[in-house]
């Protein structure tokens, strides 16, 4: 069993924020995979599915960006799953747009999602991290990452969340190199 977990804020207000990508990417998963539908646990929403030979836990905590790791703990207790079983998704403003990395482990580099699941599991689970580029200057972030993407953006957008959800069977046998190797051609 591995725990993919979306990182975002609950609400259709924050829908198609740049913060929410996360939320995005597992919800077309989900959609690609034809997971269970969609129920409330863990403080958030939870589906279930497979992935290749992988069974694998969907999460979108509900509990808002910053007490993320409140339901990601939670559902990781729950089936005794070790920090290396965890995947977020989660945006990441020193990538450019549309750009996508894999890394287990590190810091939280300012992210308050990925801060409050170190808080719960500790830091050694696997990020995928999904570039929304940096507004150039530190006074803009929070209302860039907090905004919603242009109309311009939705072309690029759509094609990364669907290039990561095609690969994900790469990421499901923890193959992130070949994950990012191939996810690199296809957006090529």
């Amino acid at each position: 069993m591995q725990l993919w977990v979306g990182l975002g804020n609950p609400g259709a207000q924050y829908a198609l924020h740049r913060h929410n990508v996360g939320y995005m990417a597992v919800d077309v998963i989900a959609d690609t995979y034809k997971f269970d539908p969609w129920k409330k646990q863990f403080r958030g929403w939870s589906s279930l599915g497979r992935i290749g030979l992988e069974r694998i836990l969907l999460l979108k905590p509900a509990t808002f960006m910053n007490d993320s790791g409140l339901s990601v703990g939670e559902a990781a207790r729950f089936y005794k799953l070790a920090p290396g079983d965890v995947t977020a998704f989660h945006d990441e403003l020193d990538l450019a747009p549309f750009k996508v990395k894999v890394k287990t482990g590190g810091g939280a580099a300012g992210h308050n999602g990925l801060r409050s699941m170190d808080q719960h599991l500790g830091q050694d689970y696997r990020r995928v991290r999904l570039g929304i580029g940096h507004p150039g200057h530190k006074d803009r972030v929070t209302g860039y990452v907090l905004g919603p993407y242009a109309k311009a953006e939705m072309d690029p957008l759509a094609a990364m969340l669907g290039a990561v959800a095609a690969e994900a069977p790469r990421l499901a046998a923890r193959e992130d190199a070949r994950f990012m190797s191939e996810l690199a051609l296809r957006l090529a």
